[in-house]
């Protein structure tokens, strides 16, 4: 099989070199630096309950080099960050022969796959990595936690998406079929916001803010709010691979805080390491934009839709995007959780 994976990050050069393990012909846009480490030392995969794997892999700089005498591929995956997804368009839809191929969303958050599909008429694998990788250097990935996976789901009623199931799984990577790819996308987003926006905001760890009593219940009610959003869509909450996320609900809904307080801390503070949340790295890195969108902001817009009070995802969608945009100084926030509680009142 011949894949193309577009935005050749930790997460997409970990997916194309597990591919390229198994036996396909992968091809990874990078960028100019980075192909120039890989051509020389080839793409090498940590794993921590296995020996390192050399994947060799096919390297361009841009979308057009990769379709340049006609190339086709069997699979294009797009591995960028959700907010970098519209743009990332344009040069598919200008460079791909039509019509396109399958494609595989790798993205964290809500709405991707539907924003995809109003721009492309193409046939789309909906994909959530519950796999933590991270990129050491242009040509070492390294995976940081066995035990995870890769969850599909098809966009389509009736689509067959099978064959995908099988060629991961095949590849080394435990792969899950989930039948209603919005139930498996909010699923994941419950996951990816733990800790996450309040940490940035705070700038904090998130065992920090799961240890403190004020920041704790703060979650709790950000949780519980994107819940009933699920509720009201009708979405269940479904199991993602190493991830029981049907427990971190019920626990939610119903168990006391003396209980559920301990466990979450020990998730957050060990699903992570020392490492800090993705919304955190991408404000220090001064990046122009932030995933809260796709999911505390996602949360509060289909609340909003729905006529269900989301206060606290509104709050935290709205203070962090304004720290991004230089509106909000973070040094207001710095270590300062009871700034946050006294912001998010004013949203209620």
């Amino acid at each position: 099989m011949r894949v193309l994976v577009y935005g050749a990050g930790a997460v997409g050069s970990y997916v194309g070199g597990s591919l390229a393990s198994a036996g396909h012909e992968v091809t990874l846009v990078v960028r100019p630096n980075a192909a120039e480490t890989i051509s020389k030392s080839g793409l090498r995969l940590s794993h921590p309950d296995k020996p390192d794997v050399l994947a060799d892999v096919a390297l361009v700089t841009s979308v057009r080099q990769a379709f340049l005498d006609d190339e086709s591929y069997d699979l294009i995956v797009l591995g960028m960050k959700s907010y970098d997804v519209s743009e990332a368009l344009n040069p598919l839809i200008a460079f791909c022969p039509q019509p396109f191929p399958p494609l595989l969303t790798l993205q964290n958050g809500i709405g991707i796959e539907e924003m995809i599909m109003e721009d492309l008429n193409a046939l789309l694998i909906a994909g959530s990595l519950t796999t933590p990788v991270s990129r050491q250097t242009p040509d070492h990935i390294e995976v940081e936690r066995s035990g995870r996976g890769l969850a599909l789901a098809p966009t389509r009623e009736r689509q067959d998406i099978r064959r995908w199931v099988q060629t991961f799984a095949e590849a080394g990577i435990p792969t899950q079929r989930i039948k209603n790819y919005r139930a498996m996308k909010w699923s994941k987003a419950l996951l990816n916001m733990m800790g996450n926006a309040s940490s940035a905001i705070i700038n904090r760890h998130p065992k920090a803010i799961y240890s403190h009593d004020p920041t704790y219940d703060l979650e709790m009610e950000m949780l519980s709010e994107a819940l009933k959003v699920m509720r009201r869509l009708k979405l269940k909450v479904v199991d993602l691979p190493g991830t029981p996320t049907t427990r971190l609900s019920l626990a939610v809904r119903r168990l006391p805080d003396f209980i559920v307080k301990p466990v979450l801390t020990r998730m957050v503070a060990g699903g992570r390491g020392n490492k800090l949340p993705s919304f955190h790295l991408d404000l220090s890195a001064g990046r122009k934009d932030n995933e809260v969108r796709f999911h505390n902001g996602a949360v509060a817009e289909a609340g909003r839709e729905l006529g269900v009070a989301t206060p606290v995802n509104e709050a935290l969608a709205t203070i962090l995007l304004g720290m991004v945009r230089g509106e909000i100084d973070w040094h207001v926030y710095d270590g300062n959780p009871g700034r946050l509680i006294e912001e998010v009142e004013k949203y209620r």
